[in-house]
């Protein structure tokens, strides 16, 4: 079964205050029996914020329905997916999307997501080089002028 997924842009527009306590008072109204349902809608509605902790809250909840309910797990990959991508986690979204993949090979969501995670883990691959490369220099130069220090004495 093939199920319906959101663009990773959708995951990037926070749900309005409002509409983030309608699924927050459902949740803590059903308490210690909380339907998988309402948990999902939940966990999806944090994953969508503009706050980490309410990601990674969204995060840990999808992490139990993975790990409890298993008719919901080849749904939960996309979205646990999505959700380490937001909070940085990168292999863990690749991880993810890739055993969904496996599953749904032609997934175009997936895909593209797929593409995102790639794209940020090489920009940041860019990024550690460029550092690295700074770092390096600054402590040739700091080298330089020490052993220039050092040799006029």
């Amino acid at each position: 079964m093939q199920f319906s997924y959101p663009d990773a842009a959708d995951a990037e527009s926070p749900l309005k205050p409002e509409e983030l306590q309608v699924l927050r008072a459902q949740y803590e109204k059903e308490g210690e029996y909380v339907g998988v349902q309402t948990k999902f809608n939940y966990a999806w509605g944090l994953i969508k914020s503009s706050t980490r902790a309410s990601q990674q809250e969204g995060v840990r909840l999808l992490s139990e329905i993975f790990r409890n309910s298993p008719e919901r797990r080849r749904e939960c990959l996309y979205y646990l997916a999505l959700g380490n991508y937001k909070l940085g986690n990168y292999a863990e979204a690749r991880r993810y999307n890739d055993l969904l993949l496996d599953h749904e090979p032609g997934n175009l969501q997936a895909e593209s997501l797929r593409g995102l995670v790639d794209d940020k883990v090489a920009k940041e691959g860019m990024m550690g080089v460029a550092i690295l490369s700074g770092v390096a220099l600054a402590a040739g130069v700091l080298g330089g002028i020490i052993f220039r220090g050092t040799r006029r004495r």
